[in-house]
């Protein structure tokens, strides 16, 4: 993982035990940079020091108290705690928050929303920090997008795709999220601004499946035109089989959208130029030490 310069100042990291969370912890403490964990649940903190308990969906006080001395916040839950967050930083600390390019869907949803209305809420405050919006992230340890999706993969002879997978997908690696959020912590954000982050390279959904199809070790499964319907009925159906990873209505319908963003942003605000997808998808499946399954 590629970072930026750090300093000495303390890091207050919110979700602290999620994946993102997790990996910018890692990252910090690599960098020498102090770290003050912040999770809800200190039963999933092991190993976490200093930890602070507090709930951005609790009681005001837990949180007010764990940011009291906060400089600079990292906030890896999701968007929609942002206004709470708000409500109990300090108003000079730097804030940098995770948000979604699932706000961009045309199909609205509660996450989707969600992130609207944490951006909507960091923009008209006035403070200073960003709300970095990642694509798909994939490549952290214990993540189900690409992970889940070889998975499934192994079921299957072809692959059924709506559209036949002609939209376009950009996702991005978590080393990159990561250096990201790094090097958002060490620029001096006059007020609040929003930023797509996202991988290298954006394509269609056939080429990606293929592409994780490879990097995993099986066998090319070739691509095969449904109707959306059909996939969120067989969807449905599979739910109920023991065993096959599930796939919901909503997911299969965003498949019909493309999600590419340019990265022009991100590389001159941040200084962070993303890896390629192959790379990516080397370091998921191999990097991590986990062999691929032939099939």
């Amino acid at each position: 993982m590629r970072s930026s310069s750090t300093n000495a100042h303390p890091v207050h990291v919110i979700g602290a035990t999620g994946r993102s969370g997790q990996a910018v912890c890692r990252a910090l403490a690599m960098l020498g940079t102090p770290v003050v964990p912040i999770a809800r649940n200190p039963a999933k903190a092991k190993g976490l020091k200093d930890l602070r308990v507090a709930d951005l969906n609790g009681p005001a006080a837990p949180l007010r108290a764990a940011l009291a001395d906060a400089t600079r916040i990292v906030c890896t839950a999701h968007a929609r705690t942002i206004p709470a967050l708000l409500a109990a930083a300090p108003p000079t600390a730097r804030l940098v928050c995770l948000g979604s390019t699932r706000k961009f869907t045309r199909w609205p949803d509660a996450h989707g929303n969600g992130v609207l209305l944490g951006e909507r809420a960091l923009l008209a405050s006035g403070r200073s920090g960003v709300i970095l919006h990642p694509t798909m992230i994939y490549g952290a340890q214990g993540e189900n997008n690409v992970q889940r999706l070889a998975a499934l993969l192994r079921y299957l002879p072809f692959t059924p795709l709506p559209g036949g997978g002609r939209a376009l997908v950009q996702p991005i690696w978590q080393g990159d999220v990561t250096a990201s959020i790094l090097a958002a912590l060490n620029r001096a954000w006059d007020g609040p601004h929003s930023m797509v982050i996202t991988g290298a390279d954006a394509v269609p959904y056939r080429q990606f499946i293929a592409m994780v199809a490879q990097a995993a070790g099986l066998a090319p499964r070739p691509a095969l035109p449904v109707p959306a319907a059909l996939l969120m009925l067989a969807a449905r159906v599979a739910a109920h089989i023991p065993g096959l990873p599930r796939i919901g209505p909503d997911e299969i319908r965003r498949l019909l959208e493309n999600k590419n963003f340019d990265i022009t942003p991100m590389r001159t605000m941040l200084g962070v130029a993303p890896i390629g997808l192959a790379e990516g998808l080397h370091h998921t499946f191999f990097a991590a030490g986990q062999p691929p399954h032939s099939a």
